[in-house]
């Protein structure tokens, strides 16, 4: 930390939300060090970094040196202890499995500075739970970003049962850095925007599972009629089927009935039809 300022960022993981906030962090001038486990997924992921940057380029919102700054800022390394050594700030974005995420906060714990925020990126885990496998429960805070990364402006804090105001602040300061808004919630199953959202989404599984409407126009009436920018089922496809399954899963098992997963929701997961990533979801992706 310089002036006040955060430096170093590691990001774990380099999937869709771990490129992503790799891709920010050095937009704001930030050192990043990105970790995954093999070479392919890290050169996986700066091509998609890469891809990003390009398209700001074309619309004239970069130049192609500022580009090449940024990527230059971005280490991608397949060294754990390499990647968290000199962090200011550590963010978890691997995925929404709680023994995988314990095991990687484990040896966070161990390799990072004693200063540093340590963050998981869960958007429906325990962070209390996470915390608990470090040594430092009271430095540890949910960060839950949003996808795309670069485009949401959104961060949700999650503060655990130990998590410390000064751990707050400094992220709250970590979120001002990236330009991002924050707010803050307690530790509970779903936080407040996976709660909402998965609600507002199985709904309209159910509704397209009972033949209300189609998805287009259920899509459309919440478009138009709420102003949301995206459709709960278009956003069903963009986050994966397979990902909103998991997690109204653990927040059936949380809360209660009102969380149960519908059954076109499994079979379509069953059938391969994860969404965007998979090319057909609710829509089909060419």
């Amino acid at each position: 930390m310089k002036n006040g300022k955060l430096e170093r960022l590691a990001v774990i993981g380099s999937g869709t939300m771990g490129h992503g906030i790799a891709q920010v962090a050095a937009q704001t001038g930030m050192d990043v060090r990105m970790y995954d486990l093999s070479e392919e997924f890290l050169t996986r992921a700066m091509e998609k970094i890469r891809g990003n940057l390009k398209r700001r380029i074309d619309k004239g919102r970069m130049s192609t040196a500022e580009s090449e700054e940024i990527l230059g800022r971005i280490q991608p390394t397949i060294d754990l202890s390499e990647s968290v050594t000199d962090a200011d700030v550590v963010v978890e974005a691997i995925p929404e499995r709680m023994e995988l995420k314990i095991e990687c906060f484990e040896a966070i714990d161990k390799h990072s500075p004693a200063t540093a925020l340590l963050a998981t990126n869960t958007s429906s885990l325990s962070v209390t739970e996470i915390a608990a496998a470090t040594g430092r429960p009271e430095q540890v805070v949910g960060l839950h970003f949003f996808n795309p990364v670069p485009a949401m402006k959104l961060l949700e804090i999650v503060r655990g049962l130990r998590c410390v105001d000064a751990t707050v602040d400094k992220a709250r300061a970590f979120a001002e850095q990236l330009g991002k808004e924050a707010i803050v919630v307690k530790d509970w199953p779903g936080f407040a925007t996976s709660r909402l959202g998965i609600a507002l989404g199985a709904e309209a599984i159910r509704m397209v599972e009972q033949g209300v409407s189609s998805p287009a126009e259920i899509d459309r009436a919440m478009e138009l009629g709420y102003r949301h920018p995206m459709g709960p089922l278009r956003l069903t496809d963009l986050v994966g089927l397979d990902v909103r399954l998991a997690i109204m899963e653990h927040l059936h098992r949380e809360l209660g009935e009102q969380f149960r997963p519908p059954a076109l929701l499994r079979q379509m997961v069953r059938a391969g039809k994860t969404g965007r990533k998979s090319g057909e979801g609710f829509y089909r992706y060419d």
